[in-house]
């Protein structure tokens, strides 16, 4: 089945699969995530869905960008970052139009993080899964009849 498929692609997925063009692109694209995120720390949305998410809390925690001291769960953290990341809208994008980095490095972050001490996951195992997010995604978007219509919608 095309779900089967897709779930083994995924799953056979490892850091050997990282080309070195890969790694220098995932570098970039994690670079300006980050950047843009940290500038939309300061957006009115971003400021929302911080207070918002400052009821919510648990032993796990991850950072919130742009906020010392200030941790969340890892499920609020990877939301507050991701708006952050979208709210200033130069996140980069796919045609059809998406945002990949922006919905995927923050969820990788915060989970990350989340990891007890002794489990932590190298910056490889980071870019993999990064790139694993990334081509979940596109595969997705590919798979969407509703995706191949967006720029005849505007």
């Amino acid at each position: 089945t095309i779900t089967g498929n897709f779930a083994n692609v995924i799953h056979g997925l490892n850091a050997n699969h990282l080309t070195d063009q890969v790694i220098q692109r995932s570098k970039r694209m994690i670079l300006d995530t980050l950047g843009v995120g940290l500038l939309g720390t300061n957006t009115e949305v971003c400021h929302k869905v911080t207070q918002y998410s400052k009821i919510y809390s648990s032993d796990i925690s991850s950072t919130i960008w742009g906020h010392l001291g200030f941790r969340l769960p890892p499920l609020y953290a990877a939301f507050v970052n991701g708006v952050a990341v979208h709210s200033m809208d130069f996140d980069d994008t796919w045609h059809p139009a998406t945002h990949p980095s922006g919905a995927v490095l923050p969820a990788v972050i915060a989970l990350s993080e989340a990891f007890p001490q002794k489990k932590k996951i190298s910056g490889l195992d980071l870019l993999l899964a990064f790139n694993v997010g990334i081509e979940v995604q596109g595969r997705l978007l590919r798979f969407s009849s509703e995706a191949r219509n967006i720029p005849k919608r505007y």
